[in-house]
């Protein structure tokens, strides 16, 4: 669409399975012209990853999660006509991304800095485990392995558990929204300079820059965070309590809030006890309040907690499943799905929107994920003015 936000932009896509593919899938959200290459024959490995697969055919939907607004191209680049058509693609090129171990494509002239003599203006991002420098390198990198080395796993379990990971591979789609933020700001920076930069971006060192205020405290006081599970190191009550019939979030962030809550849950009392009254006294006697608070979440039921509170502003909120997730009505309002046709279905399939809601360039939804070498003609003719490999 003329109107989306990055409409012109051409972007090479030599990166696999999530952090890079979920970047790219962004910047193909926004406008650009996408181009994922992939070898002949095997494309993708995230294509196998299932089941569950789209209609018994070879396309996973962990493939499908990640890979809308694209166009694959099948192309070898270990053979040396392979390498001279990514050089001639790479010429015509705003952006590529690219997720191999640390000198794999300078052996077939495919790194940034041969890239650079032919297309001055290429925005390269690597996506890396660990980065062009430093002693792990060379090293592979992966998104369970990155939670662990990173930290977050220390942080995240019950008190008592073993360390967990996060139930998403997070760590690869941080690191693919950072590629974003770098890649989106090269391209501002070329309108200055002129020319294009080499991204160096690793997901070790994505992992640790958002670790964000559990970093910072073990920074700033030398001490190792506990894991606390669901609850929170410095706001009481801000956690999950049971109710008469399941679960619910309590997340109360202030004294206000606090007081709130007491009345309508019938101690009022609390609210004005000098261990309660504030958040750093509830902090303090956290192991007093808790087992108060806990038998009293016991006597109303999620739907009453839920309908009384969110009146008063008092933050809470219910723990859905993904089929809650996507038949609540604010999720629905915000179209946080949408749908496109793809070849290997009778019925358009389903598909997790984009979050970004644009006044002026709206995001858009051109391309399912593609089949392997879907579209290799064509780009061959819209890029280069040919079609023959």
């Amino acid at each position: 669409m003329s109107n989306s936000p990055l409409h012109g932009i051409k972007v090479l896509d030599l990166s696999r399975i999530l952090a890079g593919p979920s970047a790219t899938q962004i910047l193909g959200d926004l406008g650009a012209d996408v181009v994922k290459l992939e070898k002949p024959g095997e494309g993708d490995d995230t294509r196998r990853w299932g089941p569950p697969y789209l209609e018994q055919s070879a396309e996973s939907a962990y493939y499908l999660s990640c890979n809308r607004n694209k166009r694959s191209v099948a192309l070898d680049f270990t053979t040396p006509d392979g390498q001279k058509l990514v050089q001639k693609l790479a010429a015509q090129a705003d952006v590529l991304i690219e997720n191999y171990k640390v000198g794999t494509l300078a052996r077939y002239g495919l790194d940034y800095v041969s890239l650079s003599h032919i297309n001055p203006r290429l925005v390269y991002c690597s996506l890396t485990g660990f980065g062009q420098t430093g002693p792990y390198a060379h090293r592979a990198g992966y998104d369970f392995m990155i939670q662990g080395m990173g930290g977050i796993m220390s942080l995240t379990g019950e008190p008592d558990g073993a360390p967990m990971k996060v139930g998403v591979a997070v760590a690869d789609m941080m690191a693919g929204l950072y590629a974003v933020t770098g890649i989106l700001a090269a391209l501002q920076a070329r309108h200055t300079s002129g020319t294009g930069q080499h991204i160096d971006l690793a997901l070790l060192d994505t992992q640790v820059a958002w670790l964000g205020n559990m970093g910072q405290y073990y920074l700033t006081s030398g001490q190792l965070p506990d894991r606390v599970g669901n609850a929170h190191p410095t706001i009481v009550p801000y956690e999950v309590f049971a109710v008469a019939d399941g679960h619910i979030i309590l997340a109360i962030g202030n004294d206000s809030q606090f007081a709130k809550f007491c009345h309508f849950a019938g101690r009022a009392d609390w609210a004005v006890d000098v261990r309660f009254a504030t958040n750093p006294a509830r902090v303090t006697h956290r192991e007093t309040l808790l087992p108060l608070l806990r038998p009293v979440m016991l006597t109303k039921s999620k739907a009453e907690w839920l309908s009384g509170l969110e009146p008063l502003g008092v933050p809470c909120g219910p723990i859905n499943n993904l089929d809650a997730v996507f038949a609540d009505p604010q999720v629905k309002a915000r179209g946080m799905t949408t749908t496109l046709p793809h070849p290997l279905s009778a019925q358009p399939i389903e598909l997790i929107a984009s979050p970004l809601k644009f006044s002026a360039t709206p995001v858009s939804y051109r391309h399912a994920p593609p089949t392997l070498g879907q579209h290799t003609a064509d780009v061959l003719q819209d890029w280069l003015g040919h079609r023959a490999v």
